[in-house]
């Protein structure tokens, strides 16, 4: 199993990041600082540049300016593969879609999860997890078998399968009456604690606002 950082005092570092989009407008961002286990919202309306900030952390798109370093490592100083190999042993996403491996079956796809972070397979974690988010017997379905919200259950065993450092979702709670929107981000609590990943929820729903108590909110630009 990977090993953090241990000359790191934090997760998640940025400083002075900012996106240009070609012929478009030029987001900048405050900077971040998160350390263990400070879970933390970044809470803005459409247009604020959600996505983009998710992106930039994430090393799926490169900033115009301006660091993201996660456990010491800066992320753009890393080839692609490098990069590749990092944030499949850093960190876990979890996107509003599920996008399970169709042909795999429950099991398969999460230890494909820790074949690309270049870990051993490790079935009885695999069984573990599964069994803490209730999937306990469903390693061998297929998703097309699943209902909705066990595909989303097993997207986020696939997210926590190699206990990251950082475990990202975007907008987990989207279309959820109240009382799922709790459950969900208490869920995501109780499970980044468990792993031992500091989790990061970027949304719109204002309802999260007083589930934390380090918001990082982002305005129209």
């Amino acid at each position: 199993m990977r090993q953090r950082n241990v000359m790191s005092d934090f997760v998640l570092k940025t400083s002075n990041l900012s996106y240009q989009y070609p012929k478009g407008s030029r987001l900048s961002f405050q900077d971040l600082l998160l350390s263990d286990q400070q879970h933390t919202l970044v809470l803005g309306d459409s247009g604020s540049g959600k996505s983009t900030l998710l992106n930039l952390i994430a090393g799926f798109s490169s900033p115009t300016s301006g660091e993201v370093i996660i456990n010491g490592q800066n992320l753009y100083a890393l080839s692609g593969s490098e990069l590749d190999k990092f944030r499949a042993q850093h960190l876990g996403f979890i996107f509003q879609e599920a996008h399970l491996l169709r042909n795999l079956t429950v099991s398969e796809n999460i230890k494909l999860a820790q074949s690309l972070a270049g870990l051993s397979v490790d079935a009885d974690a695999v069984k573990s997890l599964l069994e803490k988010l209730q999937l306990g017997g469903f390693e061998n379905r297929k998703p097309n078998e699943l209902s909705r919200g066990q595909v989303q259950r097993v997207a986020i065993a696939r997210a926590l399968i190699n206990k990251p450092s950082l475990l990202v979702a975007d907008e987990p709670t989207a279309a959820l009456d109240d009382k799922n929107t709790f459950l969900v981000v208490e869920l995501l609590k109780e499970l980044a604690k468990d792993q031992g990943s500091t989790l990061l929820i970027s949304t719109h729903d204002k309802r999260l606002k007083d589930e934390f108590t380090n918001n990082y909110i982002l305005a129209a630009q």
